[in-house]
């Protein structure tokens, strides 16, 4: 993945300005909303979601992106850490060494908001610098990718390569393991924050 250019001011809001009160709030009723911070946001072609529509007053890191919903699903990282943890150990591209990382699959986490995976499904993975992969849902079952909460066993901090990060096991797959380190993490957002479900 190439050096990302960051959006400046837009960043410094970004946790906070992710599933704001009044949207929450405005979430379906009977649905299991968040009790910390929002760290991640699914909208899209997803189930009833536990949170309401985009508020362009307090969704400030998402109108500086130009996203829009009317209804999302939203995470803590107390219901990512509850699901089933998927630990994975990819040479990555910035020490060139092996680390190990931990979360959820990413196709749990899909599950989670009620979605339906097609062969046109894809899912718009949203960094919180602006960088975005589009990856195909079935592509993302095959690679096993995760939402990693954890680098070398411990929290990923925002200001590095969390809290979030969307990756997968490049060393795994001959095809991508073929690859020079940069050209192997293209659809892998670190600091990802939103996901967008998508039928092409």
């Amino acid at each position: 993945m190439r050096k990302r250019r960051f959006l400046g001011a837009a960043v410094a809001g970004a946790v906070a300005g992710t599933g704001s009160a009044a949207a929450l709030a405005a979430a379906p009723k009977g649905s299991r909303q968040v009790a910390g911070p929002t760290l991640l946001t699914v909208s899209g072609r997803i189930g009833a979601g536990n949170r309401g529509a985009f508020d362009p007053a307090l969704d400030q890191l998402m109108a500086k992106q130009k996203l829009r919903f009317d209804k999302a699903h939203a995470f803590d990282f107390a219901s990512l850490a509850a699901m089933p943890v998927v630990t994975i150990r990819p040479t990555l591209e910035y020490d060139a060494k092996a680390h190990e990382l931990s979360g959820p699959l990413l196709s749990d986490v899909m599950r989670a908001c009620g979605v339906q995976p097609t062969e046109r499904t894809a899912l718009f993975v949203r960094a919180i610098d602006g960088f975005a992969a589009n990856l195909p849902a079935a592509e993302a079952a095959r690679r096993r990718y995760i939402v990693a909460t954890h680098l070398d066993g411990r929290p990923m901090a925002l200001g590095g390569l969390g809290p979030l990060w969307t990756i997968y096991d490049a060393d795994r797959f001959s095809d991508m393991a073929a690859r020079p380190l940069p050209d192997r993490f293209g659809s892998c957002p670190w600091a990802t924050y939103h996901v967008e479900v998508r039928e092409s």
